[in-house]
């Protein structure tokens, strides 16, 4: 049987696009190489499924660095407000968290993945699952179909290639899409991790002095061979066995990447500044002040309660103060050089843990070459992408799905569109 669209991939794209394209009427089949679909919207959110982001779209711009301003067509076809009407029509009921992020009241990300399953059922969805796509067949510069790896061939006038990228592997993100958009003549950016841990051969992380610690509300920066912050994130962060990690980290690491290209470096600073609301000469005069109205304490008692007690140890010997001394034993100098760490503890990390854990894929089909309001390929008709395959990355908190929901449906919808066209 011949379809109107084929779409390859059930990932969040991947489902939005055979759903837009169903609801055009077209004949649709779905194709996904695992034994179900909707693995990585399973696990998303950490099994809650963080569906979109209710900021405003230029905010939502700014939160997606790697090539955000793409989708500002897109944005005006089919919003994030778009995205939560969408899923409310489905029965999935959302309730906004901190940030703007959005959730289902369930709580569970798998409910989400029902109704999308659902709604491709009412819409007479064809679903092959376990059946990978060995090659897109293009003729005469158009698409014809697909060829599945038993070697037969699947009829079609278009085409959209939502695989992902290659992130998260085990739900089936393994790049396979690459290589059939580099046969229909697209670029492929240089593939990098996003929203990954970071690494670090300083000798107290070789040690694990501070592993498994948790800092609250920091602010973490990366910096150029000057030393100036290139970006800066307030979240929190955690030390681990290999390096650093937690939210602040995450969204800081693809600046580690492109530092350190830029610069041709072996290794990049970072920076804690875990009181950034308290000003520098305040915290040192508010030691002092303490060390004088109770000048028999230990320095490790005095400023108790200021930091989690392992960092403040950590910091006092970096500063090398004596945690059990005296304050007044301490000089002014080395006060004022913990405080200078309090602000400004900077440390070499040494690149990232590689593209298979990471949460997102930097890099990808160049956006260059394709129509932002359709997602259709400029180099082959009836060929179009969406999702995490596309050069487009943002960071956690709802972003990348965002862009992938929104990029899923104007590709299904216009696939749709133009196979009514050629048929």
């Amino acid at each position: 049987m011949k379809y109107d669209v084929i779409v390859i991939g059930g990932g969040p794209s991947g489902l939005m696009a055979a759903a837009a394209a169903g609801e055009k009427g077209a004949r649709v089949l779905l194709i996904d190489k695992g034994d179900k679909l909707g693995r990585k919207l399973a696990i998303s959110g950490g099994g809650r499924c963080n569906v979109t982001n209710r900021l405003p779209v230029d905010e939502i711009i700014k939160h997606i660095p790697g090539n955000g301003r793409f989708l500002y067509s897109g944005f005006s076809i089919f919003s994030n407000e778009d995205i939560i009407a969408f899923f409310e029509s489905l029965g999935i009921n959302l309730k906004e968290e901190d940030h703007g992020r959005m959730f289902p009241v369930t709580d569970k990300a798998q409910s989400v993945v029902d109704a999308l399953l659902e709604k491709l059922e009412k819409l007479n969805v064809k679903i092959f699952t376990n059946s990978p796509v060995r090659d897109v067949i293009f003729k005469d510069g158009q698409v014809k179909g697909v060829r599945l790896g038993n070697g037969s061939d699947v009829e079609a006038d278009a085409v959209v290639v939502a695989v992902g990228g290659k992130s998260v592997p085990h739900t089936g993100s393994t790049g396979d899409g690459y290589v059939w958009a580099e046969k229909a003549g697209h670029t492929i950016t240089e593939l990098f991790p996003t929203e990954v841990p970071v690494t670090s051969k300083e000798p107290f992380i070789k040690n694990k002095v501070l592993q498994g610690l948790s800092l609250r509300d920091v602010a973490v920066s990366v910096l150029n061979p000057k030393g100036k912050p290139l970006i800066t994130h307030r979240m929190d962060m955690l030390f681990t066995h290999f390096g650093v990690s937690g939210p602040a980290v995450l969204r800081c690491s693809q600046f580690v990447v492109k530092a350190m290209k830029k610069w041709n470096l072996k290794e990049v600073g970072m920076q804690i500044d875990v009181l950034p609301d308290q000003n520098g000469e305040a915290l040192f005069q508010e030691i002092v002040g303490l060390v004088k109205a109770e000048p028999k304490k230990s320095m490790k008692n005095l400023v108790k309660g200021l930091l989690p007690e392992r960092y403040l140890l950590f910091l006092l010997e970096q500063s090398g103060i004596d945690a059990g001394a005296q304050g007044t034993e301490i000089s002014h100098e080395k006060i004022r050089t913990f405080c200078g760490l309090c602000k400004q503890f900077t440390f070499n990390v040494n690149g990232t843990l590689p593209l298979e854990k990471a949460f997102v894929t930097g890099g990808g089909v160049s956006v260059k070459e394709i129509e932002p309001q359709t997602m259709a390929s400029k180099k082959m008709a009836g060929l179009y992408f969406c999702g995490e395959i596309l050069d487009i990355h943002g960071y956690t908190g709802g972003y990348n799905i965002t862009a992938a929901f929104v990029t899923g449906r104007l590709a299904g919808g216009s696939a749709a569109e133009y196979a009514t066209e050629v048929r």
